[in-house]
């Protein structure tokens, strides 16, 4: 099931535009119920809109959006379309009141309507649509200089259209797969192996350490075990390769461009696709 009109409202890092062909060739013919643990963006799911899906994020404030944008497409659009509108002269002065703003609401922890339009509105005029907090979990990402248009009606009406079909949870990854039967299909788009294991930063203050990948990692073994169709996909590390080789899953290494990296001298590296099946 494809339909072109359907394409992610925020971009992340991360994101799996760029493999969307290789993940395709890779995937199963056949399977039962979806699962993705770390929807993020949304490209895999939105690309193939499967029929009877389960999307988790830990992100509460990324959950928010989908659930609203899922639940009231018309009043979301009246909301960011005011954003949008009522744009200073001075963008850069206006996109830092509303991170502020934004900031505010997940202080108060007002996760609503209003901070799904904000979380879209700075998504869309943040630098590389990166999603970064601080230690004490509040947006900090600066200004990209745009004063484009956050939003496309018609998406978001698609995206809303074929949400009310799909499971929407918000936690862990391991939870979200705890009713995941044999023929079941689970892509895992984990949060990235650090190349450099003493630099890493995390889309979320509860962050995704070493023992988070290899919590990963023993859940893809026995999702393995109950006859899941599982696929993840990950940096070409030495840590990734430690956890999934020698079990006989398949380990298929592709190129890819890193396009947030600031050096485009380093916009180029290897990902691993790992299948069970």
């Amino acid at each position: 099931m494809s339909n072109s009109k359907i394409a992610p409202f925020v971009k992340w890092a991360g994101g799996k535009r760029q493999l969307l062909t290789q993940i395709k060739e890779r995937m199963p013919k056949f399977y039962n119920k979806y699962y993705e643990p770390f929807v993020g963006g949304g490209a895999v799911i939105f690309e193939f809109l499967p029929q009877n899906a389960v999307i988790n994020d830990i992100n509460r404030a990324l959950v928010n959006t989908y659930r609203q944008i899922c639940n009231e497409p018309e009043v979301f659009l009246k909301v960011i379309y005011k954003m949008d509108s009522d744009m200073w002269e001075d963008g850069k002065k206006y996109y830092y009141s509303l991170r502020e703003r934004y900031n505010e609401k997940l202080m108060k922890e007002e996760f609503d309507i209003e901070l799904a339009a904000l979380f879209v509105f700075i998504n869309k005029h943040c630098f590389n649509g990166l999603y970064r907090v601080n230690r004490k979990g509040l947006f900090n990402v600066p200004y990209n200089d745009s004063k484009r248009k956050s939003y496309d009606e018609e998406n978001i009406r698609a995206i809303s259209q074929y949400l009310k079909g799909v499971t929407i949870l918000e936690g862990d990854f391991e939870t979200a797969c705890e009713n995941a039967k044999e023929r079941d299909f689970i892509f895992f788009d984990s949060p990235y192996a650090p190349l450099n294991p003493t630099s890493f930063e995390s889309y979320t203050k509860e962050g995704f350490d070493i023992e988070s990948h290899k919590r990963l990692s023993r859940l893809f073994d026995n999702l393995t075990k109950r006859g899941c169709y599982c696929m993840l996909t990950n940096h070409n590390t030495k840590l990734i390769k430690e956890l999934y080789s020698n079990k006989g899953y398949s380990l298929d290494i592709v190129s890819v461009k890193r396009m947030i990296n600031s050096d485009a001298s380093n916009r180029v590296g290897e990902e691993v696709i790992i299948y069970n099946y």
